[in-house]
């Protein structure tokens, strides 16, 4: 009999010691993978920006979709121009002069680190989610301004822990917030992650 309790105890003694261990491994692993998480597609938010100042810089307003913006940024250009002569200097008596080249916007797309392929893909989705993506032409303070927001929710990027049940963990997480950039309501390209 005093066996047996004594095995009782041990079995106890280990069921117990690995709730203790899974206990404090479920937020280690939430707080690893939620750090690993939110930087890949805060980066893929950040290439995604510069691909879309790219394309402002080209056709004057934001791109509404990936396609279109895919296509500009292989098939246009950008306008160098190259100023000779100080137009501020009152003192300048020559003759000013403007130099316009084109540059193909193709090649200055991987001096900024933007990579067209997959450029809407959401990282950890496995190819399977694509992020949101919204343009137009607001009036802003009595101008009309383009305007962009790109984003997705965390829930479709963070898997297992997407769920609301992880904010016991930190307050401040919630799956169903987005990770964007821009707003449609006024022209920002502030993102959500800085």
């Amino acid at each position: 009999m005093r066996t047996l309790f004594s095995l009782l105890f041990l079995v106890l003694a280990f069921v117990l010691g690995f709730l203790l261990y899974k206990s404090i491994e479920e937020p280690i692993n939430f707080n690893n993978q939620r750090a690993i998480r939110d930087a890949a597609v805060s980066e893929k938010l950040e290439m995604v920006r510069s691909a879309q100042e790219l394309y402002r810089d080209i056709t004057g307003e934001f791109a509404p979709r990936f396609d279109t913006l895919k296509q500009v940024l292989t098939e246009g250009e950008l306008l160098s121009i190259r100023v000779v002569g100080d137009p501020d200097d009152p003192n300048f008596t020559g003759e000013i002069q403007y130099d316009t080249t084109r540059i193909p916007a193709l090649d200055t797309i991987g001096g900024l680190g933007i990579v067209l392929e997959d450029l809407e893909k959401v990282p950890f989705t496995d190819g399977k989610v694509e992020f949101d993506i919204d343009a137009k032409v607001i009036e802003y303070q009595s101008t009309n301004v383009p305007v962009v927001q790109v984003g997705v929710r965390k829930s479709a990027y963070m898997g297992t822990y997407g769920d609301a049940r992880f904010q016991r963990y930190d307050q401040n997480y919630d799956p169903n917030v987005p990770m964007s950039f821009g707003d449609l309501n006024k022209p920002t390209l502030a993102g959500t992650w800085q």
